[in-house]
């Protein structure tokens, strides 16, 4: 039997452990991503849009990243909008495509980076805990209460225990890649 506490906490901590995920794409290796360029916004059409509603952002190889306008008027527009995101990218424009060289990193930002992932990581850790108090408060009230037993208050708090671990894990995974992918030369 599965309590709707545990679906809930379940649910709550596979988001956190996605949220997280996002969060660490986010940082910069060294490799050409797309998701690099997620925070640039390109005024277009009398609105300001994301870059991949305007254009096809592709990586041809690991140092960079093209980026095709749909329409070609758009081009000095999103090369300005890179430029005011502060990403530290330096688009070349050709009139039909602009160029974004991914510059290596050195060993003193890398390891800047791992301590940013880390910091990541471990804020996603905390918010799974308090997910994990969360259900086990509800679960002690219910038992407080009267509406589950002392024995399937136990048990259903072993389950979310369970969980807690089993998402935690995951962080450290998504972490442990991420260091990886940071450290390579």
């Amino acid at each position: 039997m599965t309590h709707p506490i545990l679906k809930d906490a379940d649910d709550r901590m596979a988001k956190t452990v996605e949220a997280t995920r996002e969060e660490l794409s986010r940082i910069r290796t060294g490799k050409a991503s797309p998701s690099l360029l997620d925070p640039v916004r390109v005024h277009a059409y009398g609105s300001t849009m994301p870059l991949n509603q305007v254009a096809t952002v592709s990586t041809p190889d690991p140092r960079l990243i093209t980026i095709q306008p749909w329409d070609k008027n758009l081009i000095n527009e999103i090369e300005k909008a890179i430029l005011t995101a502060n990403l530290g990218f330096n688009p070349a424009n050709d009139g039909n495509l602009i160029r974004v060289p991914i510059p290596a990193l050195n060993e003193e930002r890398r390891q800047e980076y791992v301590k940013i992932c880390r910091k990541i990581a471990e804020d996603g850790k905390i918010a799974i805990r308090n997910i994990r108090r969360d259900a086990n408060d509800h679960l002690k009230k219910l038992e407080k209460d009267h509406e589950i037993s002392e024995d399937q208050s136990h048990t259903f708090i072993d389950d979310v225990q369970k969980i807690t671990d089993k998402y935690s894990h995951g962080i450290d995974d998504i972490l442990k890649m991420k260091e990886n992918e940071l450290m390579e030369v």
